[in-house]
């Protein structure tokens, strides 16, 4: 290890010590819960990882444990924090390891890339917490620190920036602890070198940073040219029967897999949102007795935003429907399944439109209703 690289990561880990956040995985050099930990800390921020990871690890206390769970109970403790093939990847890794390997964990990261759902960065993360292995762990807080670090070096090449990146934490975590070293860099990116307005006055590695020095913090991490996200309309089917409530499950090829939504399908070229209602009720194999519009979302993912105007549907008989895992449950039931989150924020609208004409209709009896009168008590001569 260089003299350059040895202080740099003293100070690192003098600051790690002094300044590291209070999170639960933290204290432990459990490969599991490492594990877990950094499965939910992709593209989730840390403080809101920590609340799913307590009771994450409650419910599934071991790789055993998790192994032999139902995949809907998984993914209903997973709900709400998106990404939701992070949770089918880690259920189906604990299966492979209990039936291949009795339940014991890898201890290299060149072994954990071999899991489903495992890449670079979580293997080495948790190789090096878990084990000590030398190996960097180069998520986005990192690569900004370290780019922000060696701005003369990588220049206006996006290429060269990962590879000299990767060099830096690899020569960082070549010494002592590096796992420390690993969350350290991560910390650092996380709270201090930030992307926007970062507190370089706080930074323990000021001094050395090149992009501090010629003001152009701005620019670094390089990034790729950010593409335009398309939108997309949907129709989505809010159908009752009686107190019953229409839900199917997402096939397993499709985005959200396994999760239970309401009815919806992409709107077809010529289709206005009538149209594609009545045609998907159609495939489904349901005659509505009452059809109307209500109310209208956007759903941001990934590659595309998800533009969605939903309908009020009304059955007489809730018949089966034709080539889908469909569910007709009570909200009750429905509370308990693991649901997208499109659908829950529709079932919130429903709810509250149900409680709306509960009051509404309590309001017009009582309007109506006769007036009581006490009858008179006599005392005439």
């Amino acid at each position: 290890m260089n003299r350059i690289a040895t202080l740099l990561q003293q100070r690192l880990l003098g600051w790690y010590d002094r300044q590291r956040r209070d999170l639960p995985w933290r204290t432990t050099t459990d490969p599991y819960r490492l594990w877990v930990a950094e499965t939910l800390c992709q593209q989730t921020q840390a403080a809101r990882a920590a609340a799913y990871y307590t009771r994450f690890l409650e419910r599934f206390p071991t790789v055993a444990v998790l192994a032999v769970a139902d995949l809907t109970e998984v993914l209903k403790l997973w709900e709400g924090l998106g990404y939701y093939q992070r949770a089918r990847r880690l259920h189906e890794a604990a299966r492979l390891v209990c039936r291949q390997h009795g339940g014991i964990l890898p201890r290299t990261a060149a072994a954990w890339r071999l899991l489903p759902g495992v890449g670079h960065y979580t293997a080495a993360a948790v190789a090096s917490m878990a084990f000590g292995e030398p190996v960097a762990a180069v998520d986005g807080n990192v690569r900004r620190v370290l780019a922000r670090l060696a701005a003369a070096d990588i220049g206006d090449s996006l290429p060269r920036q990962m590879t000299v990146v990767r060099a830096m934490a690899q020569a960082l975590v070549a010494g002592t602890r590096p796992g420390d070293v690993n969350q350290a860099l991560m910390e650092l990116g996380a709270t201090v070198c930030r992307p926007r307005r970062p507190r370089c006055a706080d930074c323990p590695l000021a001094a050395a940073c090149t992009a501090r020095q010629d003001a152009v913090i701005d620019r670094y991490p390089l990034r790729s040219p950010r593409k335009l996200r398309p939108v997309r309309p949907f129709v989505c089917l809010l159908v009752q029967c009686g107190d019953r409530r229409l839900v199917v499950r997402r096939t397993t090829t499709t985005l959200l897999s396994d999760l239970w939504e309401f009815p919806t399908d992409a709107r077809r070229d010529g289709e206005d949102d009538r149209a594609a209602a009545e045609r998907h009720l159609g495939e489904l194999g349901l005659t509505a007795q009452h059809v109307q519009p209500g109310p209208a979302l956007t759903h941001d993912f990934t590659h595309f935003r998800q533009q969605l105007q939903s309908f009020w549907v009304e059955v007489a008989t809730p018949n089966d429907l034709i080539d889908v895992d469909a569910l007709w449950t009570t909200p009750d039931r429905l509370e308990a399944l693991p649901l997208t989150k499109v659908t829950r924020r529709f079932w919130h609208l429903w709810s509250e439109r149900e409680a709306a004409l509960g009051r509404l209709t309590a309001e017009r009896s009582r309007s109506f209703a006769p007036e009581f009168r006490p009858a008179s008590s006599g005392g005439g001569q």
